[in-house]
């Protein structure tokens, strides 16, 4: 080959061959310190697209398995509810058998009888507050609202107003306000509130619950230190807050209340209360007809029938878990697999005060046992499965994840095998192009002699 000064030939070659080598062992290098085999898909597209794909099934398994544990969780919840009711009715079948024996006076099956409605109810109690998230496991939650329309005029309520010192109400029990025995719902349920002078200069504020239409209870608080000028007086732009905890309500009162209140206090005659004015206080509000605020279903914490959890990776059918909850208040014990009889429900307020009662109780607490059992056994049946499903999801995830380090993890050994021979290179093609370089030196000696 011709010497010469212009083209260093062999140097070319030597770059290009080393610049060829640092791009492997950068690519290695690369690959080493991520430890994956394909960082682009120019190192195999194939490969990073299914190991795409299964990495995001992976992370899905993860989460469906979390799923399966949340399920399982609140099926624990409802079978623990379930547990707690189971107790309530052996008691309440060991308080109809004692009221069954001749040996009883009607005064003593009285008392029985009382432990026997008041443990009724609880079962109602723990059948409507038993969640999990928000979502009903043994029963209707029995969310309850208040009318808020009948504070319009001529709906029943529109003197309990802020014009007259009612600002707002809140139901602080609201298994209480969804006691409702009949099938008119919870709108038959009511609160009535008056104020009137009383004796020794007082003024009692009582409001009544009504329920299912008939009055339930009363409860009274003295707000004589409420009026204008009293010690606990409300100032402008302030409010106060009355609690009627035997009837689970709560009002909000303002500057007004303490107004009214004065006005009450003034008039000693009554003429003035509230509940009895009608045109109270001068505010053209008639009392004696707008003391009244029923209450409205809220439909947002009902049984569902079933509840479906995430158990897999896709979006077929197989992939969902449907979960049927079964009711077990008061309402559906007792009334047998056909839901046909009589339930615990409707032994009454009256269920064990007589011998003959008591012996009828006896059976239909026997059937509400076996209704619990039932749908206890049905709860168990999804824990078993849901144990199953959970073992799947760890077996396939296992696999899975297999699968795709297969395919994109780094056999680190035999890459470091290969990025110690391409450093070779690279540092065998530095020594080279330095070579190269030297070469046209040469022809410096030609020039020189």
């Amino acid at each position: 080959m011709a010497l010469n000064i212009i083209s260093n030939y062999a140097a070319n070659v030597a770059h290009r061959n080393l610049t060829n080598s640092d791009t492997m062992a950068t690519r290695s290098l690369a690959k080493l310190s991520s430890g994956t085999r394909v960082v682009s898909a120019r190192d195999d597209a194939a490969s990073m697209a299914i190991g795409a794909r299964l990495n995001a099934t992976t992370q899905a398994l993860k989460t469906a398995t979390v799923n399966v544990g949340q399920a399982n969780s609140m099926l624990q919840i409802a079978d623990g509810g379930m547990a707690t009711i189971d107790n309530i009715l052996v008691r309440m079948k060991t308080l109809a058998v004692q009221a069954s024996s001749g040996n009883l006076s009607d005064t003593e099956r009285g008392f029985l009888n009382d432990e026997f409605v008041q443990l009724r109810e609880e079962i109602d109690r723990i059948a409507s507050s038993t969640n999990f998230n928000g979502i009903q496991l043994l029963g209707d939650g029995g969310d309850v609202a208040l009318e808020y329309g009948d504070l319009a005029a001529g709906q029943g309520g529109e003197a309990l107003v802020p014009v007259n010192g009612f600002d707002n109400f809140a139901i602080t029990d609201n298994n209480y306000w969804a006691t409702d025995a009949n099938a008119g719902g919870v709108t038959d349920n009511s609160f009535e509130v008056n104020i009137n002078y009383g004796a020794g200069d007082q003024v009692i504020m009582t409001v009544t619950s009504t329920i299912d239409g008939a009055a339930d209870r009363t409860q009274s608080i003295d707000i004589t230190d409420y009026r204008t000028g009293g010690t606990t007086a409300i100032g402008a732009g302030d409010n106060a807050t009355l609690n009627f905890d035997e009837l689970g309500l709560t009002f909000t009162v303002n500057t007004n209340f303490s107004a009214s209140v004065a006005a009450i206090r003034a008039d000693n005659t009554g003429a003035s209360d509230f509940g009895t004015d009608t045109d109270f206080n001068g505010s053209g509000l008639d009392s004696a007809a707008g003391n009244v605020v029923t209450m409205a279903a809220d439909n947002g914490q009902q049984l569902q029938q079933t509840v479906d959890f995430q158990v897999g990776a896709g979006n077929t059918a197989n992939d969902r878990l449907a979960i049927s909850f079964t009711a077990v208040d008061s309402e559906t014990l007792g009334s047998g697999s056909a839901g046909t009889q009589d339930s615990i429900a409707d032994l009454t307020d009256n269920a064990i005060d007589t011998a003959a009662n008591a012996q009828s109780a006896v059976e239909v607490i026997g059937r509400a046992i076996d209704d619990l059992q039932r749908a206890r056994a049905n709860i168990g049946t999804y824990q078993n499965r849901l144990d199953f499903a959970g073992q799947n999801l760890a077996s396939t995830q296992e696999n899975t994840e297999s699968a795709r380090s297969t395919l994109l993890d780094l056999d680190v050994a035999a890459e470091m095998t290969a990025f110690t021979s391409k450093q070779i290179l690279v540092q065998s093609g530095v020594a080279m192009l330095a070579q190269a370089n030297q070469m046209p030196q040469n022809l410096l000696r030609l020039l020189q002699g």
